[in-house]
């Protein structure tokens, strides 16, 4: 009988990267997809527009689309905001730049497919959700997002309680220094 103990056989197989689309959010996504390249995983972008931040998306719609939102159902009213343009690109779209521009320096590396998806709410309990509902075994973050105090500056807000509350491995990537 064989007494010494075994490691289990861990299998990535579906990676969620999540980002806020900024600077210091784009340095988990290398992490990522060379894990998914590695592991011949599924990957899934994740991006959550934080509802307080919907004053920006409003900006780009006129008072009769505003109206017609609010006699829409959730679910519509989330697909008009989300196909409205910011900085002239629609928000998914910018998410899809983001992870291009990541992956401009690897030309010379086999195609990287993945599917992008992009959600409006409070953005823990979104990232939280989407890892318990999608079915991953890793979900990658970057450290620091856009700092708002001096605590999150030691690690982010989002990705510290993303870290506390996840139900699967969390991988976090620091800044360089």
């Amino acid at each position: 009988m064989n007494t010494e103990p075994s490691l289990p056989n861990i299998l990535f197989k579906k990676i969620l990267y999540v980002t806020d689309l900024s600077e210091s959010g784009r340095y988990a996504f290398p992490y990522a997809a060379r894990i998914t390249r590695l592991c011949d995983s599924q990957l899934t972008v994740f991006h959550v527009v934080n509802p307080r931040n919907l004053e920006v998306l409003l900006g780009f719609t006129s008072d009769s689309i505003w109206k017609d939102l609010a006699n829409r159902s959730v679910d519509e009213a989330r697909q008009i905001l989300l196909s409205r343009k910011r900085d002239d690109v629609e928000i998914k779209n910018s998410v899809q730049q983001h992870c291009e521009e990541c992956l401009a320096d690897e030309s010379g590396r086999p195609v990287l497919s993945y599917e992008v998806k992009v959600e409006i709410g409070e953005p823990l309990e979104k990232i939280l959700d989407e890892a318990r509902r999608g079915g991953y075994d890793l979900l990658v973050i970057s450290k620091h997002g856009n700092r708002a105090s001096v605590k999150d500056a030691v690690m982010g807000d989002t990705a510290r309680r993303v870290v506390r509350r996840c139900e699967i491995p969390v991988m976090v990537v620091p800044l360089p220094n």
